[in-house]
């Protein structure tokens, strides 16, 4: 049965206002296409016959086959691209029911939160070039290909080598929403530009995992109680008058950040924060307009994610 992988690359991904008001790096479109080319050679490596991808209105996957026979056989999806998140989230919902065996990303937390909206269960292989890069992988194109049509091909068993993702399931009113790193009860009465990248407007952070290196919002967290992406516990954390921590908020913008208090959060445990919020910012983007606050609850309902490096390791010296 031939085999099948999804691809959706985000070319909105790592070009937002961050670029003005810290010094996040930009990853140009003509670098995603070299990735795309990466990640192409990978998949023909591990077996898979056919890749399905979002044409973006960028052109990334064109440029990356640019004119040359593809290592694997190219299908685009049929869909018109608006250049928005629900562009990712309609390929992935698309990619699902299509039965691909994995799915690669380009982009950041929020392309990958957006992709995860609609996914299932289908694995992702998730490339960083976002701003906000926690949950996607700096790795290589070609490594990442060649772990995802090892695990869409069967060669590894998908069990064995992908992990259930945490989320934080926010509702504010009657709207609900989920972020996969962070929400944040912000004091910005507009969505706006959406990109949250003040931490004197934050009034509250729930978060699925906080590292200290990590950059954007989640590291104020890890300063203070660090909490793995494995780990079945999330962390709330209370910003205003208390101890400075120190962490990286943004791209080259190193913050004292005044916390109130912080604890634990068993999974599924409800909380309520940002009592005064108008807004809340997912995944460092604000996306919920609330009036007053709302309640989270970090739940183990994210998307598979596969594990490179096990999965490699699970093909050595196999030959």
């Amino acid at each position: 049965m031939p085999t099948t992988v999804g691809l959706i690359a985000n070319p909105a991904a790592g070009r937002d206002i961050r670029r003005l008001t810290a010094h996040a790096s930009l990853v140009p479109n003509h670098e995603k296409a070299s990735i795309v080319r990466r990640v192409l050679h990978g998949l023909a490596a591990a077996g898979v016959d056919t890749v399905v991808y979002l044409a973006d209105n960028a052109g990334i996957v064109a440029a990356a086959v640019d004119g040359a026979q593809p290592p694997v056989a190219m299908d685009a999806l049929d869909l018109r691209t608006h250049g928005w998140a629900s562009d990712s989230t309609e390929a992935a919902r698309r990619l699902a029911a299509a039965g691909v065996g994995a799915i690669i990303t380009l982009g950041g937390d929020g392309t990958n939160r957006a992709v995860a909206a609609a996914c299932g269960d289908v694995p992702l292989v998730a490339i960083s070039t976002g701003t906000n890069n926690v949950f996607p992988t700096m790795v290589d194109g070609t490594v990442a290909g060649l772990a995802a049509g090892l695990v869409a091909t069967g060669a590894v068993e998908a069990d064995l080598v992908t992990t259930r993702s945490k989320r934080v399931e926010v509702r504010a009113g009657d709207s609900t929403d989920f972020a996969l790193i962070d929400a944040a009860a912000c004091t910005d009465a507009f969505v706006g530009t959406r990109a949250i990248w003040d931490a004197r407007r934050v009034r509250a952070l729930v978060l699925t995992r906080a590292e200290p290196w990590s950059v954007g919002l989640s590291a104020i967290g890890g300063s203070l109680r660090p909490v793995t992406s494995d780990e079945p516990i999330g962390l709330y954390v209370e910003l205003g008058d208390g101890p400075e921590v120190r962490a990286v908020v943004a791209p080259g913008v190193v913050a004292c950040v005044p916390v109130r208090g912080w604890r634990l959060l068993e999974l599924d445990e409800p909380v309520a924060f940002g009592g005064d919020a108008r807004t809340v910012a997912l995944d460092g983007e604000r996306e919920l307009a609330v009036d007053g606050g709302a309640t989270a609850t970090v739940a183990m309902t994210g998307p598979r994610v596969v594990d490179i490096r096990a999965t490699l390791r699970a093909v050595a010296g196999s030959d």
